[in-house]
């Protein structure tokens, strides 16, 4: 394509025969305020934007009543924006569009983004209007007519960019839109906190209805002397309730709050149930967004302390269902255990080489015990709580420093480390109720007899085998007046040792799946519940 020049010449006097009459005709007043180059031109008429309607092309404003064309110059003088000195740069050719008639009209990316004042092209469909492009030559130029809703002084290449603006949608970048997504989410959030509790965390659970009188069966035994405990026989109550594994299972310490029973679980909750009258679900509490591997009553039997694998710790009221403390911890929990002086206090331990005391009243950690092993199992208070014990995870030949270790609370500082000597892990520790010593579980399926004073030595004449570890996390417990023993199995099992004898009183058969807690009623002689890996909960008379 040639390309056009136009130059503001006033002191030329030679033009074509046939401009140079047209421009002895006198000045007049051209049509149109602005005459600017356009890239196509409706054939039947030109479209007004601002009012909707085609307005008639009987004369072309570009040319003389005698149909001869005005010139470049005159052009450029009635309007200097609209040819500029420079080199004309025609649009590119575009293909003809045709709007058809008889469909509706679909929503599409041009008319859905431009803005309130503009008229789309649609617009012309509805009319009935055919788009056609001229074909553009160097001899002929086609201009086209600015519109009324147009304001003088703005150039062609300004309206043209403009409408290139208003129906072309802008590229937005991956990262913006995922920034714009968010915070899109976070507004309706908030719109539904307003409205209700956030999804995020948990609802406030309902307080725990708990009837003010005393258990019918616990009644008799509340003024009277701990008797002989019987052995359990028969299954008394069968609680199922929990999704996943059941992990450990206590007693209210509260002799007269002693038909509740508290269950901790790998499906994300803590149930209290009525374990002597009914065998009912009480309350369950979804305070964790991962499995709950340890839960305690606190010595008050009115709150509950829970950790899980999740790194919160959560110490719920009764009463209220109100969180009277939270807490996050640097690693996952699995042991939990109230100071049994101090009961703002309590330790924790688990994924960590570390274990920390926490104080409820201030929320924070008052004191640390770190030592060389990877997880800590279990914690048992000796002493009246001025020194406790842990159990680790470190199994080797070397390991006699670390597979049962002695703290003392205060100072934090180990009192002794040559406890165990064999090369097991020891998953549960339990304190025998009326002598000084204690009992630890251990993978080599069988149970340990330490003593609880300095240098806590390992009997080797009572041990306890019969039943299986296998790698369970499997409790252990003693009875009330200290004569039997009770242990889970990992193939199902409850089994029940005399203390002195070490002999085996009973085995119950009651789990298809690993039996991983046991525990005695507080006041009840006959009394056992159990939990086992397949989620369900026992108890026994």
């Amino acid at each position: 394509m040639a390309s056009l020049v136009a130059y503001d010449d006033s002191d030329s006097e030679a033009e074509t025969g046939p401009v140079a009459s047209s421009s002895a005709a006198g000045p007049r007043e051209d049509a149109c305020d602005v005459i600017r180059p356009c890239g196509r031109a409706f054939s039947s008429g030109v479209l007004d934007v601002s009012e909707g309607r085609a307005l008639p092309t009987t004369r072309r404003p570009w040319e003389e009543p005698a149909g001869q064309r005005l010139p470049l110059v005159r052009l450029w003088r009635s309007d200097p924006g609209s040819c500029p000195s420079q080199r004309l740069q025609w649009p590119r050719m575009e293909p003809e569009v045709t709007f058809p008639t008889s469909e509706c009209p679909r929503s599409s990316l041009w008319t859905s983004h431009t803005p309130a004042g503009h008229v789309p092209l649609a617009a012309a469909r509805l009319k009935q209007v055919k788009l056609s492009h001229r074909t553009y030559s160097s001899s002929e130029p086609s201009f086209c007519v600015q519109t009324k809703s147009e304001s003088p002084g703005h150039n062609g290449t300004s309206l043209q960019r403009k409408r290139r603006e208003d129906c072309v949608v802008p590229y937005t970048p991956k990262r913006l839109r995922q920034l714009q997504a968010s915070s899109t989410e976070t507004g309706k959030s908030k719109d539904v906190g307003t409205q209700g509790p956030s999804t995020g965390r948990p609802p406030t659970p309902a307080p725990l209805c708990v009837a003010p009188r005393v258990s019918e069966f616990i009644q008799p035994y509340l003024d009277t002397q701990y008797k002989e405990t019987q052995i359990s026989r028969k299954v008394l109550f069968h609680l199922r309730g929990h999704r996943g594994p059941v992990n450990n299972i206590q007693w209210c310490p509260v002799i007269s709050k002693s038909h509740m029973l508290l269950s901790a679980s790998m499906d994300k909750t803590v149930k209290v149930w009525n374990a002597v009258d009914s065998g009912s679900c009480l309350q369950t509490y979804s305070l964790h967004s991962e499995a709950v591997r340890a839960a305690r009553w606190s010595p008050c039997g009115q709150r509950l302390l829970s950790g899980g694998f999740d790194c919160a710790l959560h110490l719920t009221d009764l009463e209220t269902g109100t969180q009277l403390f939270s807490g996050q911890s640097d690693f996952r929990v699995t042991t939990l255990k109230f100071h049994p002086k101090d009961h703002s206090l309590f330790v924790c331990g688990g994924f960590s080489s570390e274990i920390k005391a926490w104080d409820i009243r201030t929320g924070k950690v008052v004191r640390s015990y770190k030592a060389t092993i990877q997880q800590t199992l279990d914690i048992l208070f000796l002493q009246e709580g001025s020194e406790f014990l842990s159990s680790t995870d470190a199994s080797s030949r070397d390991s006699a420093d670390r597979t049962i270790i002695a703290w003392d609370f205060r100072s934090s500082a180990k009192i002794s480390n040559q406890i165990f000597h064999e090369r097991y892990t020891c998953p549960s520790l339990a304190l025998h109720p009326r002598e000084p010593v204690f009992l630890a579980q251990t993978n080599g399926n069988y149970l340990a007899l330490f003593s609880a004073v300095w240098p806590y030595r390992m009997s080797r004449r009572r041990r306890y085998e019969g039943h299986k570890v296998e790698g369970y996390s499997v409790g252990c417990e003693c009875s009330p007046d200290g004569d039997l023993l009770v242990t889970g199995s990992a193939d199902g099992r409850v089994l029940l040792y005399c203390f002195r004898t070490a002999s085996r009183a009973r085995t119950l058969y009651g789990h298809t799946q690993a039996c991983v807690g046991t525990t005695f009623h507080p006041v009840l002689p006959s009394i056992l519940a159990t939990c086992s890996w397949e989620g369900d909960v026992k108890i026994w008379h």
